[in-house]
């Protein structure tokens, strides 16, 4: 990737470019199955935090998702309209709010999967491909903000 000194490099030799254009490619590939599960993108990221951990604070999703609460909060009512997610205040600190998955939301984790399998179907890479260049993504993305990969 040789470039002349002062002239930027072509879109496609930047990997912030490519990150960002196959970042919406996914979005596209995964639009219409989530279309079908009744979520957007967002929303199903706020529901994949809480299928790592639920009952999580509002907070604690946005620091997760490295977005701003005010953010998180708008994708919540939406989630908690649906009948997902229930938001409750934490008896012991009412000013903290909890996020708890309901069973539709619970359920909607199994019906999610077809999200991976179409990245896999579509990407041509295999199981373990997959894994190194998350992995590699991962590190890249900790480097970057002085965090850990996970």
């Amino acid at each position: 990737m040789a470039k002349t000194p002062g002239e930027p490099l072509p879109l496609d030799a930047q990997l912030c470019f490519s990150l960002y254009s196959t970042s919406i490619a996914i979005n596209r590939l995964y639009k219409p199955m989530l279309d079908s599960l009744g979520v957007t993108y967002p929303q199903y990221l706020v529901l994949s935090t809480l299928w790592e951990r639920d009952g999580q604070t509002i907070s604690a999703i946005a620091d997760r998702l490295a977005l701003d609460p005010s953010t998180i909060t708008p994708l919540m009512k939406r989630l908690e309209a649906a009948g997902f997610v229930a938001r409750r205040r934490n008896p012991k600190d009412e000013r903290q709010v909890r996020v708890f998955l309901n069973a539709p939301g619970k359920a909607l984790r199994s019906r999610a999967s077809c999200l991976t399998d179409a990245l896999l179907a579509n990407s041509g890479l295999s199981v373990p491909q997959m894994v190194a260049l998350n992995d590699q993504v991962l590190q890249l993305r900790a480097a970057l903000t002085g965090g850990n990969a996970g």
